[in-house]
């Protein structure tokens, strides 16, 4: 038993150990989809918040909007937008915001974005945090 137990740890021990073996349930990525362009990904994105009908719709699809390597285009963010205020949250328009602020490379982007969306923020009426603060 002791000679198995001593064999055991010798055969472990020459195990390497920076070998990592994928699990089982993954599964390589397939090349068959092409890559999203830029608009497809705007015209999906304005098509789903224009159907979303409840809160929970409307932050799955900012969360999934927003996880991608870019930044959502002024007609993503203003559809968003008009969802938030169709399922009546305020604090969730106030996010996008936030949630373009991080995106952005710089002050300049973001007030770009600002001036574009102006007519909806006014329409909407919401404000930005430092527009909130602000005063």
């Amino acid at each position: 038993m002791a000679m198995r137990t001593q064999m055991l740890a010798t055969l472990l021990r020459a195990r390497p150990t920076a070998m990592r073996v994928a699990p089982a349930f993954a599964r390589p990525s397939s090349s068959a989809h092409g890559q999203e362009t830029f608009e497809s990904f705007t015209e999906r994105y304005v098509n789903f918040f224009k159907s979303a009908e409840d809160l929970f719709e409307v932050q799955r699809g900012l969360n999934n909007c927003f996880a991608h390597d870019l930044v959502p285009a002024p007609s993503v963010i203003e559809a968003a937008l008009h969802a938030a205020r169709r399922v009546n949250d305020y604090s969730t328009a106030v996010r996008i915001f936030e949630g373009v602020k991080e995106k952005v490379e710089n002050k300049q982007q973001y007030q770009q974005y600002l001036d574009e969306l102006k007519g909806v923020r006014e329409e909407l009426g919401v404000s930005t945090r430092e527009e909130l603060y602000s005063s």
